[in-house]
Parts: C-alpha cells; sequence; structure tokens
C-alpha cells in the first residue's frame, strides 16, 4: 500500500479526536463557561450540523480543483477551527468554531476516499479506504482517551490546542506524500457532479447508510448507562470499555476493507446481518460483565465492517462524481448519529428498559438489509435491460431484415 496512505489516516486520526472527545470534555467546558451540561451538549450538535452542511457543499465547490489542493485547503479549514475554538472567548463563538471544525470532516473522508482508491490497484480499493478510516478508529482508542486526560488535567483549551498540532502535522503530510498525479483535477465541474447524484442506486446506497449505521448509534448512544446500569460495571471504567468498542471497530475496519476486495456485496450483507444479530443479543450480553464487555467490541466490530463497502459503493454508484458522492456518505453517516441517537431515546423514554435501545437499532439495520437488498434488486434489472441492449445492438442487419419479414 503507498506510504501516502498515511497522510490522509493522520488526518482521519485528528478529525475522529476532535469530533468524539468534546462528550468526555463536555463537564470541564461547562464549568469553564458555566453553562449548563445540556447548553454544553449543543457544542456536539454544533460540530454535526457543520458535518452534514459541510460535506456535500465543498465537496461541490471545489469540484474542479485538484484533489490534492483541495485536501490540504479542507485540513487548513480543520486547523482554523481548532484554533479557534481553544480561544473562543464564550459559549456563543465556541459553536460557531465547532461548526466551522465540522464543515472539512465530511468532504476530507471523500476527496480522501477518491484519492486512495486512485492509488491503487482496482483489486484494493476497499482496504485502501479501510486504512485512510483507521486513522478514525484508532482515533477512539487512543486520541480520544488522551485528548480528554489533557482536557481534564491541562484545561480544554489545551486538548483544541493539541488537535490543531495535529492537523498541522497532517498537512505537512500531505503536502509530502500526496503525489501530484494522483489528485488531477475532474473535469465534470460542478454541473455534472450533481447530476450524477440523481441515480436512484447512489440513493440507496446513502439510505443503507443511514439506517446500518443508524442502527449502531441506536444503541452506542446509550452504552454508558447500559454498562453501568445493567452490567453492574463502575462509571470509572467506561473509558476503558468504550476503548474496547475503538478496538473492535479497527479490527472491523481493516477486515471489511480486505474482504471487500473479494466480495463488496456479500461484505455488506454478512455485516448489516452480523450487526443485526449483535444487537438482538445486546439485553442477553448485558447481564454480565464479561459478556457486556465482548458485547461492545463486537458492537464496533459488526459496524464497521460495512464502513469501506459503503463509502466504495456509493463511488461506484456515482462513477462520475466520486468526490460529491463520497462525501455525501459522511454526511449520512452524520444523519444516521442524530437518527440513531433519537430512536434510542425513543425506546428509553417509552419505559422498555435501559438495554432497549440495542434491539431498537436491530430493527433499524434489519430496514438497512432491507435498503441493501432493494438496491441489488436494482442493480440486477439494470445489468440484465444493458445485456439485452448490448445483443440487441450486436444483432446482424441482415437477421434483422429476416425477421421483419
Amino acid at each position: 500500500m503507498p506510504l501516502a496512505l498515511l497522510a490522509l489516516a493522520v488526518g482521519a486520526f485528528g478529525i475522529g479526536t476532535t469530533e468524539f472527545v468534546m462528550m468526555g470534555l463536555l463537564p470541564d467546558v461547562a464549568d469553564d463557561l458555566h453553562i449548563s451540561i445540556p447548553s454544553a451538549g449543543h457544542l456536539v450538535s454544533a460540530y454535526a450540523l457543520g458535518v452534514v452542511i459541510g460535506a456535500p457543499l465543498l465537496a461541490a465547490l471545489t469540484a474542479r480543483m485538484s484533489r490534492r489542493t483541495v485536501l490540504i485547503a479542507l485540513m487548513a479549514l480543520f486547523v482554523a477551527g481548532n484554533a479557534l475554538s481553544a480561544f473562543a472567548p464564550g459559549n456563543a463563538s465556541l459553536l460557531a468554531a465547532r461548526f466551522l471544525s465540522g464543515l472539512p470532516h465530511g468532504a476530507f473522508f471523500g476527496v480522501g476516499a477518491v484519492v486512495a482508491t486512485a492509488m491503487v490497484p482496482p483489486e484494493r480499493k476497499a482496504r485502501s479506504v479501510s486504512l485512510m478510516f483507521l486513522g478514525l478508529t484508532v482515533a477512539n482508542i487512543a486520541g480520544v482517551p488522551a485528548a480528554t486526560l489533557m482536557g481534564q488535567h491541562l484545561g480544554w483549551r489545551a486538548t483544541f490546542l493539541a488537535v490543531s498540532a495535529i492537523g498541522l502535522a497532517a498537512i505537512a503530510s500531505l503536502a509530502l506524500l500526496i503525489p501530484r498525479d494522483h489528485a488531477p483535477a475532474p473535469t465534470a465541474g460542478l454541473r455534472g457532479e450533481l447530476a450524477a447524484l440523481r441515480s436512484l442506486p447512489v440513493w440507496l446506497a446513502l439510505g443503507t447508510t443511514v439506517a446500518g449505521f443508524g442502527a449502531l448509534f441506536a444503541a452506542y448512544s446509550y452504552v454508558t448507562p447500559m454498562l453501568t446500569d445493567t452490567a453492574g460495571y463502575a462509571e470509572t471504567s467506561v473509558t476503558l470499555l468504550l476503548a474496547l468498542f475503538g478496538v473492535g471497530a479497527t479490527a472491523g475496519n481493516l477486515l471489511g476493507g480486505r474482504l471487500a476486495d473479494h466480495s463488496l456485496r456479500a461484505t455488506l450483507f454478512g455485516g448489516l446481518a452480523s450487526l443485526v444479530l449483535v444487537l438482538f443479543l445486546f439485553p442477553l450480553l448485558m447481564r454480565a460483565e464479561w459478556s457486556a464487555a465482548l458485547a461492545v467490541a463486537l458492537l464496533g466490530m459488526a459496524a464497521f465492517v460495512t464502513g469501506s463497502p459503503l463509502q466504495l459503493m456509493v463511488m461506484e454508484k456515482a462513477s462520475a462524481a466520486p468526490s460529491l458522492a463520497s462525501s455525501a456518505n459522511q454526511a449520512a453517516f452524520n444523519l444516521a448519529n442524530a437518527g440513531g441517537a433519537w430512536l434510542g431515546g425513543l425506546a428509553l423514554s417509552a419505559g422498555f428498559g435501559t438495554t432497549s435501545p440495542a434491539p431498537a437499532g436491530a430493527l433499524l439495520a434489519v430496514l438497512g438489509l432491507g435498503v441493501a437488498g432493494v438496491a441489488y434488486g436494482v442493480d440486477r434489472r439494470r445489468a440484465v435491460a444493458s445485456a439485452g441492449r448490448v445483443v440487441a445492438a450486436h444483432v446482424p442487419e441482415t437477421v434483422k431484415t429476416t425477421s421483419a419479414k
């Protein structure tokens, strides 16, 4: 694999760290800015909103630029957003800075996936995407815990300065390692990129992302009370258990990339089916400490097996607009985050129990399997129709004339 993938992974590591670290810093930020915890929680939503808006918008606006230049510019915007977060004087300015930090997130992963697949042979495309996502999953193992610890001891502002430094390292890596000839300026332009998104298979692939990862976040958003109230863990153990989720996600990400290069569709169906099984078994596994720890790791693995296949599928379905479609898929991930958390909250509010968000997520994963099945059927019908047109086009004129007579 090209060393240039390391530069993309460094950027992904910084993005993953700043996305998730705010959850652990909410009490410190709330105390320092004299706001409530729920008000501080809006800082998480501001970042997610930036991702959803920035992913398709920035990818579309930079459609004619060199992708290497786009990646460096996006990471510069990321550095600026985190630096402004570190020096924000109040809650309003910090909200704006967090929104700014989220803007380049989706476009970076979207354009980065296109660059990654351009640097490898076709049989290694999914693996190259998984290696870029490796930075994101490793951030959950090392980056987020380390950044949270730094914020608790040195102040939350120091955390965002450190993340800015990671962004600067990513810029240097991108400038040094991304070859110019692997990032040509696309020729389709903005109109061509937008036109490519009108395809039904593209929207079915995006729908699979929303349903599949919505299933993950329906359970993961409420995994802390499951671990403490049902499994019996102390609150001090939760950070270590969440690192287990990162380990599972990293393993699943690498496994999914390798398997998808052999059979993308089978990997996607297998990953979603595994996610359904894990989520349905979650309430049972939460009854003991050892099985609860296993459940958290299996949840990360089952969910992230589908990450690379979904990213690659969206890019293939919108081959004329891979950057925009790939970035839109990142926006779909964040919609899944919000929608899954909302669905899990409904199950809790209905009084179905602490572990009820997991079965609710399983139903969402079943929906994802259904959408993936519809997408497969559409592809099959289009393939048959296309084959029929090709056969008809190659029938000799004499045969056509004879048939007409």
